[in-house]
């Protein structure tokens, strides 16, 4: 029988071995903690054994996939998901243990303190930011899109008060990189849904992502930070517009050849 607290932890990684030794650190109390390993070539593995032996490696299926495969091996009724950015605090890990506990429960939303730079971000839409990742392995699936990937419960879904911290992008070089890599996948979504760019997309929905994040979701209260979060974001947005537009431009030069 698993020792510790009767939950599962789920996590995927790919070279994270400056993130998933704090994390694993803050569930080593969890009673079943699973790593999905997508052949990382650094130390990730390394770090990752001092932690759990449920290691299993398996080529990169998408963010949603992935990290389903990770649910599957969870063997408790309970299933945490955790990024190896993210970390549960000790006030957090004690609701959570309450929570289980209770009847009549299949599922929980947990607020998350996003880190941008090293600074926590209250404003801009990035706090309480509440993500499912707390359920009955029974009641909850990942929807299998490819970005933006969320748990999908059928039953009864409350909110816990503690946060989960999420140290995201420690410099700007880290979030280019990332934001290239998503807008690519949002474009294809666009793609498979039948969605066609236009020049009001390339213009009008980068200048309202700003418009939203800096001025009505009050982004300035951030500063410095909360300014560079919606200047990236909007710059974010025409990428996966200009991605889309460049997708469908090839598509119809094949069509004409």
């Amino acid at each position: 029988m698993n020792k510790g607290i009767p939950i599962s932890v789920a996590i995927i990684t790919h070279n994270e071995e400056l993130n998933i030794g704090d994390a694993l650190a803050s569930v080593s109390e969890f009673g079943d903690i699973v790593v999905v390993d997508s052949f990382s070539s650094d130390k990730t593995l390394d770090i990752a054994r001092k932690y759990t032996e449920r290691i299993y490696q398996h080529e990169w299926q998408g963010f949603a996939r992935q990290k389903q495969t990770a649910v599957d091996y969870a063997r408790n009724e309970w299933v945490l998901v955790l990024d190896a950015d993210e970390r549960v605090p000790p006030d957090l890990k004690k609701e959570i243990q309450a929570a289980i506990l209770a009847l009549g429960n299949d599922g929980f939303l947990i607020p998350r303190k996003n880190f941008f730079l090293g600074k926590w971000i209250r404003h801009g839409g990035w706090w309480p930011d509440e993500v499912l990742r707390l359920f009955r392995k029974k009641s909850g699936a990942f929807d299998l899109r490819e970005v933006h990937e969320k748990v999908v419960v059928k039953g009864v879904v409350r909110t816990l008060a503690e946060p989960l911290e999420h140290y995201s992008y420690r410099s700007l070089s880290e979030y280019i990189k990332k934001m290239e890599s998503y807008a690519t996948l949002s474009a294809k979504t666009y793609i498979r849904e039948n969605r066609r760019p236009s020049l009001k997309s390339l213009i009008v929905n980068p200048a309202s992502t700003f418009i939203k994040m800096y001025i009505l979701r009050r982004g300035f209260l951030d500063g410095v930070h909360g300014f560079l979060l919606a200047v990236l974001y909007s710059f974010q947005t025409f990428l996966k517009y200009a991605k889309l537009w460049e997708m469908c431009a090839v598509g119809k030069n094949k069509e004409n050849v």
